[in-house]
């Protein structure tokens, strides 16, 4: 299988790592608009893969050298910058979108290909980058609330002394400040959280469930301002969305696709040929409220790309 990578910066050089580091991908093509850059990253990664598994590894220089992919990840595009709105960041990040659409599509099977979007803000780029592309909707993927999710099971893990593995619970709608946690549907160990909290004896009230929200909105914010961005985690989140599409896992991963108008993250049956079907979770009359804002905080920031295509 063959994965092209476009953009080589400190999350996509972070991406290619993790994705050379599953063992199930024999080739990974880098493109970055600094050719110096991609070249550089392509010749670390061969060393690095020297010391484990024999992957093809390579920079190009064009958009013809993507031919034959497999799966395409898109992480191009700017950072949110500090007081920056996310309007004005679709605005940037739309531009580098539209160029590279532009010149991928002549290169690839449309019929075939998998496009993962990694780039913020995400769920409205995941919009644009199918409404330009023309690519069904099953098989242009954003990473959505996966990291969130992550998140959440990691916090829930911590608050109860267990393993995250054991942890079933979803972080739903944008990524981004207005996703919900869908307390309805968390288990753990097939358990309902309410009867599992009863069982052990850890109340977990509404305070607290509220503060866990914000410390899964808050986490990106902290890892950058320790360390200046994220890589690790959305790398992770990437190579595990790739093996799931390389096996044919069918696996349930709350990734973004577009669905009735809108891309949002809801669990989602993720195989070989993209995502194979959406499932509805049980959610209260509030988290539903919750959800539909989410919905409608996408969809401003869609608005004033409809247009486009």
């Amino acid at each position: 299988m063959k994965v092209a990578i476009i953009g080589v910066g400190s999350v996509g050089s972070a991406v290619a790592t993790a994705i050379k580091n599953t063992g199930l991908i024999n080739e990974i093509v880098l493109f970055d608009r600094d050719g110096v850059r991609a070249r550089a990253a392509a010749e670390d990664l061969g060393h690095a893969s020297a010391f484990d598994r024999d992957v093809k590894i390579s920079a190009v220089s064009n958009y013809r050298g993507l031919k034959g992919s497999d799966i395409v990840v898109i992480s191009a595009g700017a950072n949110q910058k500090p007081g920056q709105s996310r309007p004005e960041l679709m605005q940037a990040n739309a531009n580098v979108i539209n160029d590279i659409i532009s010149h991928l599509m002549p290169n690839i099977n449309p019929q075939k290909v998998i496009l993962i979007v990694v780039t913020n803000p995400l769920d409205s780029l995941v919009m644009l980058t199918q409404k330009l592309s023309g690519i069904s909707p099953e098989r242009v993927i954003g990473t959505g609330t996966m990291l969130d999710s992550a998140r959440l099971r990691t916090i829930l893990a911590h608050q109860f002394g267990i393993s995250k593995q054991s942890v079933d619970a979803y972080v739903l709608g944008e990524h981004g400040d207005t996703s919900i946690i869908n307390w309805s549907s968390a288990t753990i160990g097939g358990i309902a959280l309410n009867d599992f909290c009863k069982q052990v004896k850890i109340p977990l009230s509404q305070a607290t469930k509220n503060t866990i929200l914000h410390r899964v909105h808050g986490a990106a914010a902290e890892i950058i301002k320790g360390r200046g961005a994220t890589w690790d985690g959305i790398a992770a989140a990437v190579a595990d969305l790739v093996r799931c599409i390389a096996h044919d896992e069918r696996r349930i991963l709350t990734v973004s696709i577009v669905s009735r108008g809108v891309a949002l993250s809801l669990p989602r049956i993720v195989g070989g040929a993209g995502v194979v079907a959406t499932l509805n979770p049980k959610m209260t009359a509030s988290e539903s409220s919750d959800l539909h804002k989410s919905i409608q905080a996408i969809s401003k920031t869609f608005k004033p790309f409809n247009k486009i295509g």
